[in-house]
């Protein structure tokens, strides 16, 4: 099975901004590039952060209420974050969490789920950035269309990669929902059919009403 890698799925070209990069310019490139965050370089071109709609909006809300009402908003050690004079490299969060191309849906996922990212810069094996991954890209796998799901699992699941006949089991596919039905030599081999279908990018679900002869039974 050919897994899509995030150097297919990231989106090239990637706006960044320097760690010198005043806030206003910041809005200025989000707002121009309808994107909702830039990667912050260094010389080298290596992301040493992002920064962030978020983090922009820290710096709005630490600003003294019109109406007169405290602010409530600080950083983590307890001071207020600078004002709107402020740049990229004071504004951002740091380090830059990132992925390498060659990386699975479910690489990228894991990472983006256990450090709370919503977006992963994408850097090369000099540490050069090469793109930006975001949650929206990376559910894009499941926009494959339910034939395409249909024919891998057919073709590259069961009889390339466990030899099974066409006849063996029927597969059928609506929306990204996987239903297989049919006989098999041996029950061992369905959790691993149901594991490998799993695996398939773009499969939602997977319910297999499979048939076979209790393992050890004469």
């Amino acid at each position: 099975m050919q897994h899509r890698t995030i150097g297919e799925l990231m989106t090239r070209g990637v706006v960044r901004v320097g760690p010198d990069t005043p806030f206003k310019k910041v809005v200025g490139l989000l707002a121009d590039h309808d994107v909702t965050a830039l990667p912050v370089v260094d010389d080298l071109d290596q992301p040493i952060g992002v920064v962030s709609e978020a983090d922009l909006l820290r710096t709005v809300a630490a600003r003294p209420d019109p109406n007169g009402l405290p602010s409530a908003v600080g950083h983590a050690n307890g001071t207020l974050p600078p004002d709107d004079g402020a740049t990229a490299g004071e504004l951002m969060t740091a380090p830059a969490v990132c992925a390498r191309p060659g990386w699975t849906v479910v690489e990228a996922a894991r990472l983006m789920d256990g450090r709370g990212v919503k977006r992963l810069p994408v850097i090369d094996e000099a540490g050069t950035l090469i793109g930006i991954v975001s949650r929206g890209d990376l559910l894009r796998v499941f926009l494959r269309r339910d034939e395409a799901l249909r024919d891998e699992i057919t073709h590259d699941v069961l009889n390339r990669t466990l030899g099974l006949a066409p006849t063996d089991v029927a597969v059928d596919v609506h929306e990204g929902r996987v239903s297989l039905k049919g006989r098999v030599e041996t029950g061992r081999l369905v959790p691993v059919i149901e594991r490998l279908c799993r695996g398939v990018d773009g499969v939602v679900s997977v319910e297999a009403d499979l048939t076979g002869p209790v393992d050890g039974a004469p």
